[in-house]
């Protein structure tokens, strides 16, 4: 039975790590313009810290505005699916309508579902706080969903890490659900570590992750973290 649990707002940015994660889950919704973005995510923190917390499968929800000033990205992160699932038949829509009454004609683009696999973590005495979230969405051939696994370790082997991008705080691979993608998570110290980190000419190694076969192509998006929602 789900516990009563107050919700609780926090500044703290979610940790892609934790082992009690069985789905991450990320979606977008397209809201136009600057001032619908932030009115949306008011919306979505009143919508939610009025409510107590629904599920006790749910370990954190967090909300993100694009740099492109038009879309919020969401990453829940669920115990499992099947919580998931439960949450879709009896919570979530009276929040939606909620929010969708506060700021109409939300366009919700896309909800993927993921499974963390690996990545380059940040040290345990690392306290930096993250300036700016990238996304890259790696996509994959159709019938190279086996490749995925491959592809991230040898990233990870050739690819400079937080050591050589000092900007660089951490990297988080996750496998779409439905084999199609990986979707890199990666946190950075500032936007002009990131700009700095993209001007390092391309070497050998590199390029072979660039071109590596089943890879079709990259996507990348640039984001802030708006708001934490997480049990009292």
């Amino acid at each position: 039975m789900t516990r009563r649990t107050d919700t609780r707002r926090t500044d703290t940015h979610p940790d892609l790590t934790q082992p009690e994660v069985g789905a991450a889950l990320f979606s977008t919704w397209r809201m136009g313009t600057p001032e619908r973005q932030k009115q949306a995510v008011e919306a979505i923190a009143h919508t939610w810290e009025r409510r107590p917390w629904p599920a006790d499968d749910l370990l954190g929800y967090h909300v993100y505005t694009g740099h492109d000033g038009e879309t919020l990205m969401h990453h829940s992160q669920w115990a499992s699916e099947l919580a998931y699932e439960a949450f879709v038949k009896t919570r979530r829509q009276e929040r939606n309508d909620e929010i969708d009454t506060a700021v109409p004609d939300i366009e919700r683009v896309a909800l993927d579902r993921y499974r963390y696999y690996r990545g380059e973590e940040r040290a345990a005495c690392d306290q930096r706080v993250p300036g700016l979230i990238v996304t890259v969405r790696i996509d994959f051939e159709p019938g190279a969903a086996e490749r995925r696994r491959d592809w991230i370790d040898l990233l990870l082997r050739t690819a400079p890490g937080p050591v050589a991008h000092r900007g660089l705080i951490a990297a988080h691979f996750h496998l779409s659900t439905d084999g199609t993608h990986v979707l890199n998570y990666a946190e950075w110290e500032t936007p002009q570590a990131y700009d700095k980190a993209l001007t390092v000419p391309v070497d050998e190694e590199r390029e072979r992750v660039r071109t590596y076969p089943g890879v079709r192509g990259f996507t990348g998006r640039r984001y802030d973290h708006a708001l934490g929602l997480v049990p009292q």
